[in-house]
């Protein structure tokens, strides 16, 4: 236990045959049951969770009981997916598990061995302190990037502004990090069996959360690359996640503004969007041909511009108290 908190771990892995007998082995030991699961994997990947939850099981003494009366005997529990639903899959039926067994605040642990035992404590700290419902790691701080690619800052850094605007939590960076910690009560307030189950399922369950108002802590931590193997393809990543925030974006627009009678944030940026389409169509058929038209298609897109502006405005100020500070202590 965790601060008098039942912890549960849900640790996805998908070929991960060379790491994941490490993360088993290296779990907290605050963590009282861990949820291993094998996402089809076609190595030994299955094999090694077993061997190792046999090993860490025989050492359990005095498993703690959940708020449903479960007591978390045995510690590490094997997971077997037959076909392969991707990490967001994973995770996900970790979570039904965690839910069912009444565990009070559940981390996502790495199957690659990316998330340290030192990272997890720092991400589930403020979750069963009762300071956030959902804590996440933000690798790209000055100190905390340094280890990781290029390229990979890069997307980072564009994805964390999409996942802003989709999202609503416009103080939190990092939304591909998969180190996380969620609260029961969040679980349950967020309708988990919807979840996006490929990459982006992160970018999904921040949008998820904040249509119900909870509050997230982002956790500084250290990019850690040794040599696992990424099963992300940019090309078909890209275009997926593009679309899912997208989506995902008029959803919370709907859940969040529509649905409880609350119209300007959503009605700006319908106004913009509309409106950009506009200038762009008047400016690409008049620029040719008219100045008068060109100056028109300007003036549509400045204004287009200024409605989207002041709905981004809108939406952090609604949202401002969803974000808490984190201990940054390394």
């Amino acid at each position: 236990m965790y601060h008098g908190k039942t912890i549960g771990a849900v640790v996805p892995a998908y070929n991960e045959a060379d790491h994941i007998g490490g993360v088993i082995d290296t779990l907290p030991e605050f963590v009282d049951r861990a949820y291993v699961v094998d996402d089809g994997s076609t190595d030994d990947t299955l094999r090694v969770i077993r061997d190792h939850a046999a090993a860490a099981n025989e050492h359990l003494t005095d498993a703690p009981e959940t708020a449903t009366g479960v007591t978390l005997d045995p510690r590490v529990v094997p997971v077997a997916h037959e076909e392969n639903r991707g990490v967001g899959g994973a995770i996900k039926t970790g979570y039904q598990r965690a839910l069912a067994d009444g565990v009070d605040v559940t981390l996502v642990i790495a199957g690659d061995g990316q998330t340290e035992p030192d990272i997890v404590e720092r991400i589930v700290a403020p979750v069963a302190a009762g300071d956030a419902d959902y804590a996440k790691g933000n690798r790209l701080g000055d100190r905390d990037r340094d280890a990781m690619p290029r390229h990979r800052q890069f997307g980072n850094f564009v994805l964390s502004f999409l996942t802003k605007v989709a999202s609503g939590y416009w103080d939190v960076m990092d939304p591909q990090n998969g180190s996380t910690a969620i609260s029961r009560d969040a679980l349950n307030a967020v309708d988990i069996e919807e979840m996006y189950e490929d990459y982006g399922y992160c970018n999904d369950l921040l949008v998820r959360l904040n249509a119900v108002d909870a509050t997230i802590a982002d956790v500084p931590r250290r990019a850690v690359y040794e040599d696992e193997t990424s099963h992300i393809s940019l090309r078909s990543y890209v275009p997926k996640v593009s679309s899912l925030l997208a989506r995902d974006f008029a959803w919370r627009l709907k859940a969040k503004y529509f649905d409880h009678g609350s119209y300007p944030v959503p009605l700006l940026y319908v106004l913009g969007i509309l409106g950009t389409g506009v200038g762009v169509a008047a400016a690409t058929g008049t620029l040719l041909f008219a100045v008068q038209g060109a100056v028109d298609a300007f003036a549509v897109l400045a204004a287009s511009a200024l409605f989207v502006v002041l709905a981004m405005i809108l939406d952090r100020t609604a949202n401002r108290d969803l974000a808490v500070t984190a201990d940054e202590a390394r």
